[in-house]
């Protein structure tokens, strides 16, 4: 029998695992990795944004969770490529799954932002337009 997990207690060990995957540039690693191995300049630049150091510090941890393999071909100059592993590629499925959601709903969540922002606004106390 599988052990149950809370993600919603502090001291479950899911919440170490969720925390992860929903770090902010786990999702692109994984998916730029989905179509196969890359070297870490090819990553850095098919993933607009991201900081050397961000995606050094982002490939070591998802070595740490066993979800990226990093392979040394070694020779010189050093070759290293990065892969899913089987545990990493169990992860390309809810993944694209929640970037199609977040891609179908861009204008909902825009629309919500223009609606948080004119509540924000103030407005003229005769009811006219909203000042500024």
């Amino acid at each position: 029998m599988a052990k149950a997990y809370d993600v919603m207690a502090a001291t479950c060990p899911s919440r170490v695992v969720l925390h992860r995957i929903g770090a902010r540039w786990t999702v692109f690693v994984v998916t730029a990795l989905s179509d196969g191995p890359m070297r870490f300049s090819a990553l850095k630049a098919h993933i607009e944004g991201i900081t050397p150091k961000v995606l050094t510090e982002t490939l070591r941890a998802l070595n740490y969770d066993g979800l990226v393999d990093r392979l040394d071909f070694g020779g010189q100059p050093p070759h290293v490529e990065y892969q899913l592993t089987d545990l990493g590629r169990s992860l390309l499925v809810p993944l694209a799954a929640v970037r199609a959601w977040a891609e179908d709903h861009v204008p909902d969540v825009e629309d919500a932002h223009r609606r948080f922002v004119d509540d924000l606004a103030p407005t003229r106390t005769d009811g006219s337009a909203p000042i500024g």
